[in-house]
């Protein structure tokens, strides 16, 4: 599920939504980004060292050594660009970044699209507000991630955002699941809160403040709005 989302919101806007210093900002003149794949370089916010939320640029997808099932022989990275909510405190892959090192994914829409369609029709999802697609965070997680490549052994810093059960417009498109959306005011409890305090959170956002903005059989997030 989501292989795909947008985060257009200027640097200095998500420095004062997402109360970062200036001086915490390491995006330096960062341009708005209308499509973010698997392994492209996205904003995230997290806690620095002194406790701090800080705006960085990580690559989506946590890495794992992958190999062949015929040779044995290591193949391109695995990529895991989703974190299932009912998995994330349990798993082994999941839980120490889900205890330790919990961000915030900003983005102002996501895309997704129904299971087995022949051609495939893209739904773009937004919230509504004063904007046509108001910026918002997803509930993720970061890693330095560490892995094999047939060229040895690599390392790259790596966020990833968790999924819930869908709502009644995701599943529309989504039958399954949709990303745990935060609302501001739980972001400190989303970064600073205890794993329990954490878990509470990873419901599914409530449909009727959701929207589709654009479908089509393009991937293109660009605004023609044609569902209010």
């Amino acid at each position: 599920m989501c292989n795909l989302y947008s985060n257009t919101t200027a640097v200095e806007a998500m420095r004062q939504l997402f109360k970062v210093q200036p001086l915490q900002d390491q995006l330096g003149n960062a341009e708005p980004l209308s499509a973010i794949y698997p392994k492209y370089d996205a904003p995230i916010v997290r806690l620095d060292e002194d406790g701090m939320r800080e705006l960085v640029s990580l690559s989506w997808g946590f890495r794992s050594t992958k190999k062949s099932k015929k040779t044995g022989n290591i193949i391109s990275p695995g990529v895991w660009n989703n974190a299932r909510s009912d998995k994330v405190a349990t798993s082994g892959f999941w839980k120490f970044a889900f205890k330790d090192k919990r961000c915030l994914v900003p983005a102002s829409s996501y895309c997704e699209w129904p299971p087995g369609g022949n051609p495939q029709v893209f739904h773009w999802f937004a919230l509504h507000g004063d904007e046509p697609r108001p910026p918002f965070a997803f509930a993720g997680l970061w890693q330095t991630s560490k892995y094999e490549t047939k060229d040895g052994p690599e390392s790259c810093e790596t966020h990833t955002f968790l999924t819930t059960t869908g709502n009644a417009l995701t599943e529309t498109v989504h039958p399954e699941r949709m990303p745990v959306i935060l609302r501001p005011e739980n972001y400190d409890q989303w970064l600073h809160g205890s794993t329990d305090d954490a878990l509470a959170l990873l419901e599914p956002f409530p449909a009727e403040e959701m929207q589709i903005v654009r479908q089509g059989t393009e991937h293109s997030s660009d605004p023609i709005e044609t569902s209010a």
